[in-house]
């Protein structure tokens, strides 16, 4: 990506979904597509240059709101944006966020002295969280994880996803239905009641695309990201001495590694009329990919890019995306992974990898990039109180 960063233009691709593209990998050209939907639309769908599903022919569905734009994406956005990312109910869920990484840790003491961080910590701590907040069991997790495992499988068919997706889509249909009847304090429920009083009132097919949305790309996004980021930390010892030292670089570190990692697979858009790209040519009906990676990494953005800096300032990164369609769960996120970040610091010094850095395996097959397994030890991990 580096290379074709330092070509003039743009460079001509073919994606493995069979679509040709133009090829965005400088910092300054991915974030003015990013942030202009009146050229650069999200009709084709987030992924449609890795994902076999996303087939930018089909009409957009009933509430499949990642492909709108403009007033009839914001509408969506705006509906449940509220329930993940505003301050108080942020607030409202740390001490949950908390309280979940603290019973997780406390397993894996009891469990013995190694263990998988993938699966047995930051699967369960995001899988928990978002789950919660929609007031879904975690019992019922396998519906939300098969269905993101159908949505994110790079060689999933229509059909494998409407197989993988509707078991879920059906279970959601009847929370909807029995938060109607009786609502909770969770956010299916505050949907519910705030699209009675919108000028639009959301249909119960446009609230469970929301809802099963959230369930399926909300824990392992977060769960790959906390993964990737700590193996990261362990394998530069001296930038995690330096938070070890300085507890209140944590925030920059989140930042960093969202920095570091984030957006391995880029973003599909289509051009909407004639325009250029970096005074670069491209027609109605292209496709452009953008290459995030990539940007977040040109050094005409930032100092040294290629290196981990847990100090570095990182305004403006693109790690959780930027303009309308920008993460929409990104505080939640940011906050899961600094509470475990903290609380790792706190109770597990010790932490360290299992096994050598060249044996970690990591995913194939899906854009949510990152280690498949993180085998780590420790000498002994502190009680919750006693870390404080």
């Amino acid at each position: 990506m580096a290379a074709f960063r330092e070509r003039p233009g743009l460079t001509r691709v073919r994606c493995p979904t069979g679509i040709t593209a133009w090829l965005v990998t400088r910092y300054q050209d991915v974030r003015e597509v990013l942030g202009d939907s009146e050229r650069f639309s999200s009709r084709p769908g987030q992924a449609a240059h890795v994902l076999a599903h996303m087939n930018p022919d089909l009409p957009i569905g009933e509430g499949e709101f990642t492909r709108m734009d403009g007033p009839e994406y914001q509408r969506f956005r705006r509906h449940f944006g509220p329930e993940i990312g505003m301050p108080k109910r942020l607030e409202e869920l740390r001490p949950t966020v908390q309280r979940v990484v603290d019973e997780r840790l406390d397993l894996m003491a009891a469990a013995g002295g190694t263990a998988d961080f993938y699966a047995d910590f930051a699967i369960p701590v995001t899988t928990t969280v978002i789950g919660g907040l929609l007031g879904v069991p975690y019992s019922d997790r396998k519906l939300f994880h098969d269905s993101a495992a159908a949505m994110f499988g790079s060689a999933t068919s229509a059909g494998g996803l409407k197989a993988g997706t509707q078991p879920l889509f059906e279970y959601v249909h009847g929370l909807i239905r029995e938060r109607r009847e009786n609502p909770g304090e969770d956010a299916i429920s505050r949907m519910i009641q705030r699209s009675a009083g919108a000028a639009e009132p959301f249909t119960d097919t446009e609230l469970m695309r929301m809802s099963a949305g959230l369930l399926t790309s909300g824990w392992d996004t977060t769960a790959t990201v906390m993964t990737h980021g700590l193996l990261a930390l362990l394998s530069h010892p001296g930038e995690l001495d330096r938070l070890r030292a300085d507890p209140s670089l944590v925030p920059a570190a989140v930042e960093e590694l969202a920095r570091y990692f984030g957006g391995a697979p880029g973003l599909t858009r289509e051009v909407v009329r004639d325009t250029d790209i970096g005074g670069h040519p491209v027609a109605k009906g292209d496709f452009v990919v953008l290459a995030v990676q990539a940007a977040d990494r040109d050094p005409s953005a930032f100092e040294d890019p290629d290196r981990l800096d847990v100090g570095r300032p990182t305004d403006g990164h693109l790690g959780f995306g930027y303009g309308p369609h920008q993460c929409i769960g990104q505080q939640t996120a940011r906050l899961e992974l600094t509470v475990t970040l903290r609380t790792l610091l706190r109770r597990v010094p010790s932490l360290r990898l299992a096994v050598p850095l060249s044996d970690i395996r990591f995913k194939t097959g899906t854009p949510v990039y990152g280690p498949a397994a993180l085998p780590v030890a420790w000498d002994a991990i502190l009680p919750a109180e006693e870390g404080r």
